[in-house]
């Protein structure tokens, strides 16, 4: 009788390797090619936000950041120079007279972080070093509030500059008072569970990516911290790209939310899977690319772990703003085409 060839050497029965056999980012990764693999799971990774570091347990903007740094490294050979506007992430990398930042990084104001990104990009264009790119960094109080101007006028004049927002939706570093990026019924320091309608105002704040989008700047995208492969993917797409650029990723805050550490990356995910926080990709004023949501939730289960948000569970009837925090998940969900043919029961 001929020798059997195993099932697993035979090449009409070779499989495709399974997501969850390569989604990780330690074992997994090394069962794909050096394309499929992230820029952590390489031992080439630059580090740029390395240990020693003063965050706070899960914080998403550290996560955030170290990916999105060393996906810009890697896409420009290192040839890269951040700059960060003042908040949590430049207070808890550089307290001094030390940094656990390897790379030419620079402290700005809070509100002056593009500006000053602009003029270093055009220090390298006068000193004939086009190959350095710049990138700038802030969270939402320092972009959307503070810095608002300058980052428009960057847009407007189209300066080479990625710009970062790491939106943890309240000035976390001063005290969790209220943003422009604070979601409607939000707790804060300025906007208290007390009166009749506790917690942050509705119809009230700004969605940046929206506004950069109207600015038909070369890219605009928004990430999370829930999906790294997704979010490195779009800042190396970012670099490959000469003009203004925007990124906004969803980066939740334990100490803010009132949530546990270990939940940072479950909240991120339920954002999305909710339509609380849309995922999309945009190109001179066009969205060019959405992330489905895989399996719809209720905002509810986005909203529950988070005690920024108790008191709409408290008492037997259900505080009537929930209704009306499902109906923006709604919105973004038919807005951007998040659930193809929205057949999804709602």
């Amino acid at each position: 009788m001929s020798e059997q060839v195993p099932a697993a050497q035979s090449p009409e029965v070779i499989q495709k390797l399974k997501f969850y056999q390569k989604g990780t980012f330690t074992v997994g990764n090394r069962l794909t090619g050096d394309d499929g693999r992230s820029v952590q799971a390489s031992l080439n990774r630059s580090n740029a936000l390395t240990c020693g570091h003063r965050a706070c347990q899960g914080c998403g903007e550290a996560l955030g950041a170290r990916y999105a740094l060393d996906a810009a490294m890697r896409a420009t050979d290192g040839n890269l120079i951040a700059v960060n506007a003042t908040g949590c992430l430049e207070v808890f990398t550089t307290p001094y007279p030390e940094t656990s930042w390897q790379l030419p990084w620079l402290h700005s104001l809070f509100g002056n972080a593009a500006a000053v990104a602009t003029g270093v990009a055009a220090a390298m264009r006068v000193k004939k070093h086009p190959e350095v790119r710049v990138v700038a960094q802030g969270g939402d109080g320092g972009t959307t509030d503070i810095g608002f101007q300058c980052l428009s006028g960057m847009f407007e004049r189209n300066d080479d500059v990625l710009y970062i927002c790491y939106d943890n939706e309240g000035y976390m570093n001063t005290g969790v008072q209220r943003s422009s990026a604070t979601p409607p019924a939000a707790r804060t320091a300025t906007t208290p569970a007390i009166g009749p309608e506790p917690g942050n105002v509705f119809g009230t704040g700004k969605s940046v990516p929206r506004i950069a989008v109207a600015h038909r700047i070369p890219y605009v995208a928004t990430a999370t911290v829930a999906d790294l492969h997704d979010l490195e993917h779009k800042v190396t797409h970012a670099m490959s790209i000469h003009g203004a650029r925007y990124i906004q990723i969803d980066v939740p805050c334990p100490l803010g939310w009132g949530a546990s550490s270990h939940d940072t990356i479950r909240l991120a995910r339920l954002a999305v899977e909710s339509g609380f926080y849309p995922i999309f990709e945009a190109e001179h004023g066009k969205v060019t690319a959405v992330r489905k949501i895989r399996r719809k939730v209720p905002v509810t289960e986005y909203l529950r772990p988070q005690r920024r948000f108790a008191h709409l569970f408290k008492g037997e009837v259900p505080d009537r703003r929930i209704a009306r925090l499902q109906a923006m998940c709604d919105a973004n969900i038919d807005e951007y085409g998040l659930i193809d043919g929205r057949d999804d029961g709602a």
